[in-house]
């Protein structure tokens, strides 16, 4: 089925409210008990634990989403339920995580969210939606229409000296990431910038909203053999989102993100490059590739 602007529109408002009412549940539920499990995923703890809440949240979101299935012939990619592989089917699917970051939200911290896409079967993400329940911002954005946050029209701006690198926990336990910190402060600071911050706490979906609200930044993670590495619902709504704001969202290469993933859902396989311009972009994946060769690195 070929979405018309006006379709991918409407389907944007079913997310946007799809993403509120989850976020309103997510809300509700800071500070309170709730049961916390582990699950099968990738070799990372972010990727093993669930809570009720991430149940709750994409049943609602599911629930919100269900007219359109049929309307709009759309396949279903969710990250608490069995990936029935529509996705290589239809024309298009939802890509969903009912809530990305679950560790932080576990803890009580910033850096969790509600995570909405819609992605063509071909791997491009055509509507991205983000809701940060601490904050109470929506992000949102429809490829080829701009970015908006709470509605607004939404840019990246640099004007600051301090450069801010955002990353994962798993990434920070690399054995290269001590290394890989060094080479990017002398980078940063021979390309004039005062000082290197680096933010660590949060889940991939406000990682890369905090690359285009504290740029100069970017969020970038290696390749690995081993399964995990964030996934598809990690990064389509957000790489749409960055996209649309000015920013550029590609694998740790500089190559499209593969965001339909044929054998896995996960991400490992490529890594990701988030950058808040194209020059930093240019300046993290020339890292890679230094750091790459230096130690053999897929």
């Amino acid at each position: 089925m070929n979405l018309t602007d006006k379709d991918l529109i409407i389907l944007s408002e079913y997310a946007i409210s799809a993403a509120e009412k989850a976020g309103k549940l997510i809300s509700s539920k800071i500070g309170t008990e709730f049961s916390v499990e582990n699950k099968e995923g990738g070799d990372s703890l972010a990727s093993q634990v669930v809570t009720e809440v991430d149940l709750q949240s994409q049943n609602i979101i599911l629930e919100t989403l269900k007219p359109t299935y049929e309307l709009y012939d759309l396949a279903l990619l969710a990250e608490e339920s069995e990936d029935d592989n529509s996705r290589f089917t239809k024309d298009y699917f939802w890509c969903i995580d009912p809530l990305d970051g679950t560790l932080p939200f576990v803890e009580g911290k910033p850096g969790f969210s509600v995570s909405i896409a819609l992605v063509s079967k071909s791997g491009v993400p055509v509507i991205g939606i983000i809701y940060d329940p601490v904050e109470t911002d929506l992000y949102s954005s429809i490829k080829g229409q701009g970015a908006y946050k709470n509605g607004d029209r939404y840019k990246i701006e640099s004007n600051s000296s301090i450069f801010h690198f955002m990353t994962d926990r798993s990434f920070t336990k690399h054995e290269l990431f001590d290394e890989c910190m060094e080479e990017l402060e002398s980078i940063i600071k021979a390309s004039g910038y005062s000082e290197l911050r680096i933010i660590k706490h949060g889940g991939a979906a406000m990682n890369a909203c905090w690359v285009m609200g504290s740029a100069p930044a970017c969020y970038f993670k290696f390749p690995k053999k081993a399964e995990g590495g964030g996934s598809l619902w990690d990064y389509s709504a957000t790489a749409c989102i960055l996209t649309e704001a000015g920013g550029v969202a590609t694998d740790i290469y500089g190559k499209q993100l593969d965001l339909n993933r044929s054998d896995s859902t996960f991400m490992n396989h490529r890594g990701i490059a988030y950058a808040s311009d194209s020059e930093i972009h240019k300046m993290i994946t020339e890292l890679y590739s230094r750091m790459r060769t230096k130690h053999s690195l897929i």
